[in-house]
């Protein structure tokens, strides 16, 4: 995984579950109003920013790749 990727959280979505902190503690972090956001907006591709998105109960991470746009997670249909 050489690529960088853009992590967003939809804190509209957002519950709070704190799943991410627990997949990828370096990835995301929870607010004082107990939302989460990315550490930082932009990352390398790895494994436990993945893994938080995909385990993310409400599915309110997107992870995208710099430059193109092209969905990483949640897949595009």
């Amino acid at each position: 995984m050489g690529d960088r990727w853009h992590v967003e959280v939809d804190r509209g979505v957002c519950i709070g579950s704190g799943m991410c902190v627990n997949h990828a503690p370096e990835g995301f972090a929870l607010d004082s109003a107990r939302q989460s956001h990315p550490r930082a907006a932009e990352t390398d591709a790895n494994e436990p920013v993945l893994t938080a998105a995909e385990g993310c109960p409400v599915e309110a991470i997107a992870i995208t790749l710099l430059g193109s746009g092209e969905a990483v997670f949640p897949p595009e249909d």
